[in-house]
């Protein structure tokens, strides 16, 4: 699962010079602008807040979090008898409690608190007030009333902030389940505003997230579903995005994965291509990307592999040199070691791949 949260952009580096410095300015400001409002009759708009802090900017860990995945509670659990709570999969891999040590006799579900973990979930950053309210209490002479600004991409950015923690921590169920209620969240903004780019790319990464889930649990039908599904919404937005490129390759390269695991040569084959072709397109418009020039040799090894498998080797062969001529004319600066790294294992892998021969070649 890609550990970018797709309702975050990143900050250009003038806007990050320039957040810090302004950032108490801004503070200061908005809530002089609030006070002004309100001492005026004007109705305001001012940002939520979670009455438990729970956001999707800052760690927190809530009365309905587990322990253990550090998530919003999934299959709440209690242990008898020290009645500490945690998600059914955490607590699961555990005979003693995390907390306190006590032994875990038996494992009993807390139904209350799930439903109210749930309905927290439901409600969470949903408190826009109506139009129609302020109109009502205008009319009957109340004072103005302060309007919360529309936060469905906090909502968003929480839901798969929680979900990202649950799946480093293999609670793949809950991860999947709150990701399952962002796609709703998405699929219904499209409903009412169109299909556009920005959407589109939020929901086409939170689909592949999903097949991440349905890939960890073993669901290889489910998970090439919705890689295909995160394909269709990524190929709406414009291709100038190298992280949108990114995240479409991968989700074309996952299902020629899931393709080649099940023997299915030709199926992956296509999918690969297909993420090839991205990529190329990508160095055409990125000719100076160096990770773009990485994934391409990436994509370049996967085909090369299953044409070998396919009985052409010729056509292999050319493939695993083309890759390995891309990596060896690929400069880095040193401060990208990251980059050098993956560089180096790629083209030791390239070259291992070259050296070796079919079992059923001729010597």
């Amino acid at each position: 699962m890609t550990p970018v949260c797709p309702f975050v952009k990143a900050a250009r580096p003038d806007e990050a010079s320039l957040k810090k410095s302004g950032e108490s300015q801004t503070k200061h400001q908005s809530g002089q602008e609030v006070k002004v409002k309100q001492e005026s009759g004007e109705s305001a708009t001012i940002s939520p807040k979670c009455p438990f802090g729970y956001d999707s900017e800052t760690f927190k860990l809530g009365p309905f979090s587990c322990m253990i995945c550090q998530a919003l509670l999934y299959g709440s659990s209690k242990c008898v008898p020290c009645s500490h709570v945690y998600c059914k999969a955490c607590i699961s891999r555990f005979k003693d409690c995390p907390l306190c040590g006590a032994d875990i006799e038996k494992i009993e579900p807390d139904t209350n608190l799930q439903n109210v973990v749930d309905r927290f979930i439901e409600g969470h950053a949903r408190i826009k007030r109506s139009q129609v309210d302020k109109d009502q209490q205008e009319a009957v002479g109340e004072k103005k009333t302060v309007i919360y600004e529309d936060v469905s991409l906090e909502r968003g950015a929480f839901l798969v902030q929680q979900a990202m923690r649950a799946f480093r921590a293999q609670n793949i169920e809950s991860a999947k389940s709150r990701l399952g209620i962002c796609a709703e969240d998405i699929r219904e903004q499209l409903e009412r505003m169109g299909a556009t780019s920005e959407l589109c790319s939020q929901l086409g990464a939170v689909l592949g997230m999903l097949g991440d889930c349905c890939r960890a649990l073993g669901d290889a039908s489910s998970a090439i579903t919705y890689f295909e599904e995160s394909v269709n919404f990524l190929k709406k937005v414009p291709t100038d995005d190298l992280e949108i490129i990114h995240t479409l390759s991968v989700s074309l390269n996952k299902v020629g994965d899931l393709k080649y695991y099940d023997e299915d040569l030709q199926g992956a084959r296509s999918y690969y291509f297909q993420s090839l072709n991205v990529r190329r397109d990508a160095i055409k418009n990125h000719p100076s990307s160096p990770s773009q020039i990485l994934d391409v040799a990436v994509s370049l090894a996967k085909v090369a592999d299953v044409d070998r498998n396919l009985g052409n080797e010729d056509v292999a062969v050319d493939e695993f040199q083309e890759a390995i001529k891309l990596l060896d004319r690929l400069t880095l600066k040193p401060e990208e070691v990251g980059l050098e790294q993956r560089r180096l294992s790629v083209l030791e892998f390239l070259k291992n791949q070259l050296s070796e021969k079919q079992p059923d070649s001729n010597p």
